[in-house]
C-alpha cells in the first residue's frame, strides 16, 4: 500500500459515521431534547453521559428510529436518514444492532431463536443460513452450547452477551447500547463495559453507549458527551472530561464531593432536597 492509499485508509476510518443535527423531541408540552448536536466517529466508542430522566434513551431511541424526532436531521455515513420509507429503515436497521436496557430478551425463545431474529426481520435468507449465522454469532460470543436454552436459564452475564449476539448478528457497522449496565452492582458493570470493549476491538464496530455510569464509560470510550436539561454540554476525550471545570460536569463527575456536602449542611441544621434542588439551581447560576 502506497503512502497516498495508507492516508486514505486513515481518513475513511476516522470519518464520522453518525452524526446528530439539531435535533428536538417533545412529549406534550414537555420538552425532553432541543437542538442536540453530536458526530461520532467510525470505529469508535461514543459515550452519552447524564443524570437518570436527562433524555439519554429518548436521544437513542430517536437515532435508532424508535421515537421520532420533531425536528433535526441524523446522518448515517453522510446520508440523511428518511424513515418515513420502509426500505430506507430496512437498510438502517441492517447496519445497526441495539441492545436494549434490561436486554429485552423473548423468553419463549431460545438463544438461538432469539439470535436470529435480527436476521427474520431484515432479510430473505433461508432458514437454513438464519440459523447458520445466529450460530457463528453464538460462537463468537462463546454461547454455542447453549443454544437451545430459554433466557431463563442463563446466568446474567450470560444473558447479556446473548442480547449482543442478537446486536451483532446482522454484522453491523453501528451498535447502539442503552443503558447495558442498569441494576447491575458494581463489579457486573464493570463486566460489561468490559464486554463492550473487548467486542468492539474484535469485530470493528462503533459503539454509542448511554449510560450514568461515569467511571466505566470513561474507560472505555473515545468521546464522552454530556447531556443535561435537554441540550449537550460538553462534549470531548475522557481527559478533557475529567479536566473540565464546566459546572454540570464538574457536579456529575464529582457527586460524591456534593453528597458529603449536603450531609455535612443536614447535620448543621439545615435542610437538603431529595432532588439535589439546591444545587441544581446552584448549577443554573453558574451556567
Amino acid at each position: 500500500m502506497n503512502p497516498l492509499e495508507k492516508q486514505n485508509q486513515s481518513a475513511a476510518s476516522d470519518a464520522a459515521l453518525l452524526e446528530v443535527r439539531n435535533l428536538d423531541k417533545r412529549f406534550g408540552a414537555h420538552q425532553i431534547l432541543a437542538g442536540v448536536s453530536f458526530t461520532v466517529r467510525r470505529g469508535s466508542i461514543f459515550a452519552v453521559l447524564g443524570p437518570s430522566g436527562a433524555g439519554k434513551s429518548v436521544l437513542l431511541k430517536c437515532i435508532a428510529n424508535i421515537e421520532t424526532p420533531d425536528a433535526g436531521t441524523i446522518l448515517f455515513d453522510g446520508t440523511p436518514l428518511d424513515f418515513r420509507h420502509r426500505v430506507s429503515r430496512l437498510a438502517f436497521r441492517r447496519r445497526c444492532g441495539f441492545l436494549f436496557q434490561g436486554n429485552a430478551l423473548f423468553d419463549s425463545l431460545t438463544a438461538l431463536q432469539n439470535t436470529a431474529l435480527p436476521l427474520e426481520q431484515t432479510t430473505s435468507l433461508s432458514r437454513r443460513e438464519i440459523n447458520r449465522r445466529a450460530m457463528e454469532a453464538l460462537e463468537q460470543l462463546e454461547l454455542h452450547e447453549h443454544a437451545g436454552q430459554y433466557p431463563a436459564m442463563l446466568s446474567g452475564g450470560m444473558q447479556k452477551r446473548l442480547a449482543l449476539a442478537r446486536a451483532i448478528v446482522t454484522q453491523p457497522e453501528m451498535v447502539f447500547f442503552d443503558e447495558p449496565t442498569a441494576g447491575l452492582d458494581p463489579l457486573r458493570r464493570n463486566a460489561v463495559f468490559g464486554m463492550i470493549a473487548k467486542y468492539q476491538a474484535l469485530f470493528g464496530f462503533t459503539a454509542l453507549i448511554v449510560t450514568h455510569d461515569i467511571d466505566e464509560a470513561l474507560a472505555v470510550s473515545n468521546t464522552v458527551a454530556m447531556l443535561y436539561h435537554r441540550e449537550i454540554c460538553f462534549c470531548g476525550t475522557p481527559a478533557e472530561f475529567g479536566a473540565s471545570r464546566h459546572p454540570v460536569v464538574d457536579s456529575f463527575r464529582d457527586s460524591a464531593r456534593t453528597l458529603r456536602k449536603s450531609v455535612a449542611l443536614l447535620r448543621q441544621g439545615g435542610d437538603i432536597s431529595m432532588e439535589n434542588e439546591a444545587v441544581d439551581e446552584d448549577l443554573k447560576e453558574q451556567l
